[in-house]
């Protein structure tokens, strides 16, 4: 069939064209991967970087479980370095806080801040002898399977996002339901401590590890890469150093697991990225400009 005409693209104008009618320049204005910004593997070796400290965090919790079920470790200890590091933690947020201008805001930030870590000291001090008794009828084996469990969701929905600006608090449902499920954890593995003030002391290490360090983490992440760079080398190091005593097959999967995270994993996704092919034409739904 003949047409005679220029074909124009308007559904409402008759047109002595065939309906599948297809003019030659349909794929000339083909565009492939319009949006496609590729990494850099040394950007993607960085990034990773939260995923080592977060598995780093979980393993150093567990260590000091072990060596506080062993009875390797004192309570007592554990609740001072516990104090001490909510101690640096706290200031070190506030060497990074001083860069807002309301100085109204920090200290009413601050007084917040001391009277709810009162009241959660206060409050896993009175219910240790609760959270001791919670899985008494329920068997060891439950309690490792569901203690698996609950971190592996904490792995996988934490929030791995680049931090937030200066003085800028965002939460994501997702690292809220993290954050309760290493809770949850760190509950029930209590409940298998002998007395209350280990149960006490582990608590408020969980505290410090799963609530209190992941902001801080994602504060730190506005710093220099150096920054990260160090916490992650140390955070990996002492989870390591903790798990040598115990057990030398968790220090290999360790060793592994942290090479396949930061170096395997990126190049994978570096390696992928030639596969990317995002094709769009005239075919696609017309996105309006406003002027």
């Amino acid at each position: 069939m003949q047409s005679d005409g220029q074909w124009e693209k308007l559904l409402w104008k008759n047109q002595s064209f065939p309906d599948n009618y297809v003019p030659d320049s349909f794929l000339s204005s083909l565009i492939r991967n319009a949006n496609f910004r590729p990494y850099s593997y040394l950007s993607l070796v960085l990034t990773s970087g939260a995923i080592v400290q977060q598995l780093a965090t979980i393993f150093i919790f567990l260590a000091i479980f072990v060596n506080l079920k062993e009875r390797i470790l004192d309570p007592r200890i554990l609740v001072w370095l516990s104090i001490a590091a909510f101690i640096l933690g706290h200031t070190i947020w506030e060497r990074l806080d001083l860069y807002r201008s309301d100085t109204h805001a920090r200290r009413t930030d601050r007084a917040k801040a001391v009277k709810s870590s009162i009241l959660v000291f206060l409050a896993l001090l009175a219910l240790s002898p609760v959270l001791k008794t919670l899985t008494a009828a329920t068997s060891s084996d439950s309690i490792w399977a569901l203690s698996s469990c609950l971190f592996v969701f904490n792995v996988v929905f934490a929030d791995y996002s680049p931090g937030f600006s200066i003085g800028l608090v965002r939460e994501r449902l997702t690292s809220v339901l993290s954050m309760n499920a290493a809770i949850s954890s760190s509950v029930v593995l209590a409940s298998r401590l002998s007395d209350d003030l280990a149960v006490f002391a582990l608590m408020l290490f969980s505290v410090q590890v799963f609530a209190l360090f992941p902001i801080l983490r994602h504060k730190l992440q506005v710093a220099p890469a150096i920054v990260q760079i160090i916490l992650t080398v140390l955070l990996a190091g002492l989870s390591i150093r903790l798990a040598s005593p115990l057990s030398t097959t968790v220090v290999f999967i360790l060793g592994i697991m942290f090479m396949f995270v930061t170096f395997v994993g990126p190049w994978v996704l570096f390696w992928s990225q030639r596969y990317k092919n995002e094709i769009r034409g005239p075919w696609d739904v017309a996105v309006p400009k406003v002027n």
